[in-house]
């Protein structure tokens, strides 16, 4: 148990490492409003996810990609929501690819698991982009423009991350199953988990997100 404790540190460290490294090699895109980039931090969290699980490709994301907007000026005041949406795809993606119960084969599997992962963060960062635009007393259209930019690059994004990740997932996991980390890449999640932890935890991370998003805007302000 010590361990694989240990093991799991070590791994969200590595990870965190790696996506915020991912997220300097970015082309970055003005939009009138808002600046929007490109960039390989996502593919980073949805391998994080695939390779470690939910929790841990969670909070690797989240750190690796909040730690890159604190040290960004353009993106300080978004690190909070960062964290938690990064978490977010972190933690879907790796949830769901630790399933005991698997969808068709592993390529399948896997592929659906980082697809969900990349969506359960576009939803929330295009509509966090449009309600902070709303609340900054931007006109519909132009809150509308700025989300749709970002719906579009973050599209681009999606695309490639999971086209990277998964080929990515398939060339790694078994090296590290020989490993320190053999126990975490293995390991499953099992399906009869307490619903009411699973409930807290959706109703934590979703106040926290709306907290988020109202210091991002005040902080605007």
């Amino acid at each position: 148990m010590k361990n694989k404790k240990l093991a799991t540190i070590v791994a969200v460290g590595l990870m965190a490492a790696l996506v915020f490294v991912g997220n300097y090699l970015q082309i970055k895109i003005p939009n009138g409003v808002l600046i929007t980039r490109i960039h390989f931090g996502n593919t980073l969290c949805l391998l994080a996810g695939l390779l470690f699980g939910g929790v841990t490709g969670g909070l690797a994301s989240g750190i690796g990609a909040g730690l890159y907007d604190l040290l960004d000026p353009v993106y300080i005041i978004s690190a909070p929501f960062t964290f938690l949406s990064k978490f977010a795809m972190g933690f879907v993606c790796g949830y769901l690819a630790k399933g005991e119960k698997r969808l068709g084969n592993e390529t399948s599997h896997i592929l659906f698991s980082a697809i969900l992962g990349q969506l359960t963060y576009i939803v929330l960062y295009v509509g966090k982009t449009y309600v902070s635009q709303r609340i900054l007393g931007y006109e519909v259209g132009t809150a509308l423009t700025a989300a749709a930019t970002n719906l579009l690059t973050s599209s681009v994004n999606a695309v490639i991350a999971v086209a990277v990740s998964v080929p990515l997932y398939m060339m790694l996991k078994k090296p590290l199953q020989a490993t320190y980390f053999r126990d975490l890449v293995d390991a499953r999640r099992s399906n009869s988990e307490d619903r009411r932890t699973k409930a807290l935890v959706v109703v934590a991370f979703v106040g926290l997100a709306v907290l988020a998003v109202l210091v991002n805007v005040l902080l605007k302000k």
